[in-house]
């Protein structure tokens, strides 16, 4: 019985046998035979060239410096290699002496792994220069790779920082992307970042032969990156440089563009240099950065919020018309404050400017004759009216996180703060203050609006490679509105060229324009106060912003030109100048077209 139990138990384990082997040879063979396929055929990722980034006249704003990244074979820490791993970075150092041996090899054993087969990287850029006397020595060893490598660059260092933006060290997020993996390095704002899949290209793919030492035995095929895809931007850096002069040491920010979109100069000041961040910036740098009250980090053209002073009396007027609230030579009476409950509204005048009709209310920035008219057309008619004319919403600007702004109303105030709507802020609207909140870049366009009847979208990029941008404008207004525009346009010139024009005195432009400027307060005037402090007698961060914005010529709009100063005071006084150069130098430049 025995013997029948082990000759069975025998079978079985020879049947078993059998099994495994047929398993093995015969029904497994396919999933083996791909197997080994995958471990000697390898596919290598080729890493596209980041493309350029010019103005509208071939100038360089954002190029790749050329250079080299040297790797070092993983694995070296066994007891077996580990002298190989030391004698290397020794070499290193000494053929290149800014290297430090002991830095190199802490970041070689953050990186090596037993998980990880590739090469690693030790220095990510070295000067062209620097590396092509030796680069015959690191190549002839065994362990050292030598490779092609790109930092950005920008030539012009911190002039349109905001706009062009910067490259920097791609962080776990970024990685997501597997091209931004294999690059390293991704646009971290501006139109670097905007852009960022356009100019980073797309992996190229080489499949090679390789052994199991990983030494390469044939290539059998070769797909080429997509790179070097260049993006032409609409600035005119001659004319971005020459704004820059202009507001050196001056806090604010200033927007020029043509009545289709196209943005000549876009400037948010001060500004930062672009290129501590290819590298990584500094804990010291950084603090400075983002703890200095000028605020050099932040973007004021997107995400500086203001309120719009009597800047927006332009569309408030034309909305006043097309309601029936007033009309164009209809008039009210200003006494230079206007009594609601128990609170005196103060004109900017103090002895009030009289009988005033719509277009001496926009030439002389008449405040009572806005807040009569507000009374009469209610504060959601008004909103209503600021947020078909483009404030409160994105301008649909090429840049990232762009900021909506604030149009306040009834119903906005009662979702934010639970808190009913009270007569007196539907004044304090009417005259761009209170809780009105807008961008530059979106007084830039409203101003557009103003000038031609049309919404257009701003946009900084003119061609992406070869392909052009196309404008984007859009027709909003009401066929009454398109009748009552020309009285809003000829206020607006009065405000210019009138002797009583709230920008007249301070404009020496060649181009007839016009305007409207604004004078926005930071902190409230007490009812206590009799006679108000002017401007220039204020603590500095007390004072006013100051706007002015503009188009030009006023007979045949060409150029939008918007510009804020922070605590500048009155917007005439303190933008006048800035603007007068700003056209004169367009006219210079040929961009007027007479």
């Amino acid at each position: 019985m025995r013997i029948k139990i082990i000759l069975f138990v025998f079978f079985i384990v020879w049947l078993t046998l059998l099994v495994r082997i047929f398993y093995l040879t015969v029904k497994s063979n396919h999933y083996y035979e791909t197997l080994s396929h995958r471990n000697t055929i390898k596919s290598e990722l080729i890493t596209p060239v980041r493309g350029e980034i010019v103005d509208r006249n071939k100038r360089p704003l954002a190029i790749n410096k050329l250079g080299f990244k040297i790797s070092i074979a993983p694995h070296l820490r066994k007891k077996s290699k580990i002298k190989i791993l030391t004698k290397e970075l020794n070499n290193l150092e000494n053929l290149i002496p800014d290297l430090n041996a002991t830095k190199l090899l802490k970041r070689y054993v953050k990186e090596d792994s037993q998980y990880n087969h590739d090469y690693i990287t030790l220095v990510d850029f070295i000067e062209y220069e620097t590396v092509m006397p030796i680069y015959s020595q690191l190549n002839l060893r065994d362990y050292v790779k030598v490779e092609s490598a790109q930092m950005r660059y920008y030539p012009n260092n911190s002039m349109a920082a905001h706009t062009i933006g910067y490259v920097s060290k791609a962080n776990k997020k970024d990685i997501e992307d597997k091209v931004t993996k294999l690059v390293g390095h991704v646009g971290k704002s501006g139109v670097e970042r905007y852009y960022n899949h356009f100019l980073q290209g797309e992996a190229g793919v080489k499949k090679v032969k390789v052994t199991a030492q990983n030494k390469q035995i044939e290539v059998l095929s070769y797909r080429p990156a997509v790179e070097n895809r260049d993006l032409t931007l609409s600035l005119d850096s001659e004319l971005q440089k020459y704004i820059q002069k202009l507001l050196k040491k001056k806090v604010g920010s200033v927007v020029v563009m043509d009545t289709n979109g196209s943005i000549l100069a876009l400037g948010s000041y001060p500004e930062y240099n672009l290129n501590t961040f290819v590298t990584g910036i500094s804990t010291k740098e950084w603090k400075k950065l983002i703890q200095s009250v000028d605020t050099p980090f932040t973007n004021k053209i997107i995400n500086g919020l203001y309120p719009p002073g009597s800047t927006v009396k332009t569309g408030l007027g034309l909305t006043f018309m097309t309601e029936g609230i007033m009309t164009q030579f209809g008039h009210s009476y200003c006494t230079g404050s206007m009594k609601l409950g128990k609170r005196n509204f103060r004109c900017w005048k103090r002895h009030g400017h009289a009988k005033t009709t719509l277009t001496k209310a926009i030439r002389e920035s008449c405040d009572d004759y806005f807040y009569k008219g507000s009374l009469k057309l209610g504060i959601e008619k008004m909103s209503d009216g600021f947020r078909n004319f483009g404030l409160g919403q994105k301008t649909g600007v090429d840049m990232p996180n762009e900021f909506i702004g604030t149009v306040p109303s009834r119903t906005w105030k009662m979702n934010r703060y639970s808190k009913p709507w009270y007569k007196g802020e539907t004044l304090n609207t009417s005259i761009g203050q209170g809780d009105f909140l807008v961008t530059p870049l979106q007084m830039a366009q409203f101003t557009g609006l103003m000038a031609t009847g049309k919404l257009i979208t701003p946009h900084i990029a003119y061609k992406l490679g070869d392909e052009f941008i196309k404008p984007e404008i859009k027709d909003i207004l009401s066929e009454k509105e398109k009748e009552k525009l020309p009285i809003i346009q000829f206020a607006m010139h009065q405000v210019c060229s009138h002797i009583k024009g709230t920008a007249t005195h301070f404009l020496k432009t060649k181009i007839d324009i016009a305007g409207k400027t604004g004078t926005a307060q930071v902190v409230g005037i007490s009812q206590a106060t009799k006679k108000r402090l002017k401007e220039h007698e204020m603590e500095y961060y007390r004072r006013s912003h100051a706007w002015l914005t503009t188009y030009g010529p006023y007979e045949n709009p060409q150029f939008i030109v918007t510009v804020l100063i922070e605590h500048g005071g009155h917007g005439g006084t303190a933008a006048g100048g800035i603007v007068s150069k700003i056209y004169n130098k367009l006219d210079k430049l040929g961009y007027i077209k007479k």
